[in-house]
């Protein structure tokens, strides 16, 4: 691969462990990220049933995603309920794709045809593409050969289809998710005090909202930390201080520089699984120990998998 290839590949294939956050923070959102995609979803969709996340039955209908090294983990397959009186369901396939993939849109109607083949319910389909603004997003597939012809269009949506002033004007939280997708890109292509302007921005955005939880708030700024990845401890430090100061003091930030210092320094192989690092085991522990994370987002804030969480889980309640 030459230098340029690399920077291309750089600017659009986000690390996959930015990938497995975002789609913890999208699981943690997901009715506001329902009515900022689509426009009658208040309508549309029983919020009150809740939603169930499929993410066995979309490993079980595409194993080759597995076997192939894909991105099987930034897939996303979710029962929604409607609001129509009946215990109707449809299926709303989320596809997080950071990379310009050439064959994107056919792997997108193999997704559906797979989909409605298995449970013949209506799917909707959406791709989130969170690479940089010259990343191309389609929303077609198109074949035809000898007089049979097929048009699969999708819904399609780029985080850089809004900019940061009009995501900051608007009532939906998840404006503030894809500001942070925005804001990540610029790791390590600008100054490290110049991101942390723009981190904070974001956290700023998040507490004043007013929309969450303490709790929730938590797992938010969590995510925003890592995700927006800082390695400087003082400005880290600062960050803490600042978070403080915007929430009264109700929020301690300091887990997370305790999780990364483990991180660096405990990076060995342990035995409780093979290939598994002593680090990652102990940000699990550290997680769980908090009380404040799920499964699959300890699993992503970790960089591990769910089942090494349950694992890990058993073993400290044994």
């Amino acid at each position: 691969m030459n230098k340029k290839a690399m920077r291309d590949h750089d600017n659009t294939t986000p690390r996959k462990k930015d990938d497995s956050l975002l789609k913890a923070a999208f699981e943690e959102l997901f009715p506001h990220l329902l009515r900022f995609c689509f426009t009658n979803a208040t309508k549309v969709f029983d919020f009150r049933k809740g939603f169930v996340f499929l993410d066995k039955e979309l490993i079980e209908l595409f194993p080759e995603l597995t076997k192939q090294g894909g991105s099987r983990f930034v897939d996303m397959l979710v029962k929604t309920f409607l609001k129509n009186g009946r215990e109707e369901w449809i299926l709303v396939h989320i596809e997080i794709q950071g990379g310009s993939i050439k064959y994107f849109p056919k792997r997108m109607f193999q997704y559906w045809y797979r989909i409605y083949d298995r449970y013949a319910v209506d799917v909707t389909a959406l791709a989130i593409f969170t690479g940089n603004k010259r990343q191309q997003h389609p929303d077609t597939f198109h074949k035809t050969f000898m007089g049979t012809e097929i048009t699969y269009r999708y819904n399609a949506y780029h985080i850089f289809d809004h900019s940061e002033k009009e995501l900051l004007a608007m009532d939906n939280p998840f404006a503030l998710i894809v500001l942070a997708a925005q804001k990540a890109l610029l790791q390590g292509k600008v100054p490290e005090k110049e991101l942390a302007n723009h981190r904070l921005t974001v956290a700023r955005a998040l507490i004043q909202s007013k929309k969450f939880s303490h709790e929730k708030i938590e797992k938010l700024l969590f995510f925003l930390k890592n995700f927006i990845y800082i390695g400087n401890e003082e400005i880290n430090r600062k960050f803490d201080t600042q978070i403080n100061q915007l929430t009264g003091g109700t929020i301690a930030m300091g887990i997370i520089e305790t999780i990364k210092k483990i991180e660096r320094e405990e990076g060995i192989e342990i035995g409780i699984e093979k290939g598994i690092e002593k680090g990652k085991l102990q940000v699990v522990q550290n997680l769980l120990d908090a009380g404040k994370f799920t499964v699959a987002e300890i699993a992503g804030f970790a960089g591990v998998t769910e089942a090494f969480v349950k694992k890990v889980k058993g073993k400290k309640k044994a």
